[in-house]
């Protein structure tokens, strides 16, 4: 039996408050893409995409990072009943990020038309000039994400993150579709769930923090805000270009309906990434306040290299083997070309996440954050350059390469240096175990995708196979530890159960 780790329970418990959103606003978002490939067609859906990548790239650049400071300096102050203080950090970072994002936006829209035709597309200028009211909105939007972590409520970004914003963008786009709209259409279900989402989010958040709502306000100095945003904002540029290059690239050399195809099959490649982003808040500082005992560290590493890699691995061999018949069921069937897109996305994706996740939350939280800047930028320039090379000669598949050939260099990058700085690795007998169990339940599946005519059949059955497959040589090798029965009666103590009958005898 091996030693209890509290921060195990931490882990399950607070990552289940994040699982459970990002699932539910994972389907929402799916269901989004599914309503929008049937009413536009792929040019003008990836139109679409390329007006938000644009979007999403300015909007780094308007909130200089500021709003991450507002989850690290507001918790100290209010630990040291600083309200006046903490209501200054929110108030300045706020009036702050609504001047930049105001003139970038303003920025933007003028020159909407240059960037249209550099694209060749000219109604990505229309689009572009629609969208850029948003990027004060995002400015807002992201002020109050940080500020629900700040006061440690993630039930209410929760609510507003992956619920309110994606059930009105849902419903306002649909209606604005089933009226003709188009490209407008998708514009405007854009627009109307981020107002929406601020609205409710600016409401909660004052209720909740009324007691630093109604403090006196005392300003803080401004140099610790800027000192402490912009190196994280430079990050934050690295990454929001990485996970929109491969649009910008196939943008330049290809048309708009190969980016809404390339969107498509990516959105669903990078759906693994699902179990990461909700362990990672977590994660990060359970490693930090561990980080002087190396051996509750490589344990804490070892279970979420484990769990990651079992809930992830079954899904990969799904969508790996099934995805022309689920790009065909869930979209068109013309977005089956993006099959092979799926398969390279979901297998690189599984490395990575597995070994450290594209942030280096491992790394981030052992104090190597330069390490993981520069981890960050091989990641961006091996993508950039080898789909510029690539994309040319393969078309979408040259981005998907590109891609994964990124994210593989990168996960082998942080095993090398977690390996070479700390002697951490995520390897034992118990992850051997987990990842084994992929080969029978691969096996299993083949046969399903050869001999099942129908698409809509292979959906369905697909998943019972695989999963049932990989579940039951998990029980037969006695796959499952006392961490997992651990993490499990967090969720259920019938589940814990389950998860207990191979521990018998350890």
């Amino acid at each position: 039996m091996t030693e209890h780790d509290e921060g195990v329970s931490t882990l399950a418990r607070q990552g289940s408050i994040t699982f459970l959103g990002n699932v539910v606003n994972g389907i929402l978002g799916f269901a989004i893409v599914m309503l929008m490939t049937r009413f536009v067609s792929p040019s003008v859906y990836g139109l679409f995409v390329l007006a938000t990548s644009v979007i999403l790239f300015m909007q780094v650049f308007a909130n200089l990072g500021l709003p991450l400071a507002i989850d690290y300096f507001v918790p100290q102050y209010l630990e040291e009943g600083e309200l006046g203080k903490a209501k200054g950090v929110v108030v300045q970072v706020t009036a702050t990020v609504l001047v930049t994002s105001s003139l970038v936006a303003l920025a933007l829209a003028l020159s909407a038309t240059h960037i249209a035709d550099l694209f060749a597309e000219p109604a990505l200028g229309v689009g572009l000039l629609l969208l850029s009211i948003t990027i004060p909105m995002l400015a807002i939007y992201n002020v109050l994400l940080t500020s629900f972590y700040s006061i440690k409520k993630l039930q209410y970004r929760v609510v507003m993150r992956d619920l309110v914003r994606p059930v009105v963008r849902f419903v306002a786009t649909a209606a604005l579709l089933l009226l003709g709209f188009g490209l407008l259409g998708l514009i405007g279900g854009y627009v109307v769930g981020l107002f929406v989402a601020i609205t409710v989010g600016a409401a909660i958040f004052t209720y909740k923090a009324w007691h630093v709502f109604s403090a006196d306000l005392e300003l803080v100095a401004p140099t610790p805000l800027l000192t402490y945003s912009l190196p994280l904002a430079m990050t934050s540029v690295v990454f929001v270009l990485m996970g929109h290059v491969d649009y910008f690239v196939l943008g330049f050399f290809l048309e708009s309906d190969d980016v809404g195809i390339y969107r498509v099959g990516y959105m669903l490649g990078s759906g693994l990434m699902i179990v990461f982003n909700s362990l990672s808040p977590v994660f990060k500082p359970l490693i930090a306040e561990s980080r002087d005992d190396l051996e509750l560290v490589e344990r804490r590493f070892r279970v979420m290299a484990r769990w990651i890699a079992g809930i992830t691995l079954p899904i990969t061999i799904i969508l790996s083997l099934g995805a022309s018949s689920y790009l065909a069921v869930l979209y068109t069937p013309q977005y089956a070309e993006a099959n092979l897109v799926v398969v390279l996305l979901a297998s690189a994706f599984l490395f990575n996440v597995t070994f450290g996740g594209p942030d280096g939350s491992l790394l981030q939280g052992l104090g190597y954050s330069r390490i993981v800047f520069a981890n960050t930028l091989v990641l961006f320039g091996v993508n950039f350059f080898g789909s510029m090379a690539l994309v040319p000669i393969l078309g979408i598949e040259g981005a998907a390469i590109g891609s994964a050939i990124a994210l593989f260099l990168v996960g082998g990058l942080t095993l090398a240096e977690l390996y070479y700085l700390d002697r951490l690795h995520p390897f034992s007998r118990d992850f051997t175990k987990v990842v084994a169990a992929g080969v029978p339940a691969t096996i299993a599946g083949v046969p399903v995708v050869l001999f099942v005519p129908s698409d809509l059949v292979i959906v369905v059955s697909l998943p019972v196979v695989v999963i049932g497959t990989y579940a039951l040589t998990l029980v037969a090798t006695d796959a499952f530890t006392d961490a997992d029965a651990q993490m499990a009666a967090e969720f259920s103590p019938t589940l814990e159960k389950w998860f207990s009958i191979g521990l018998f005898g350890r």
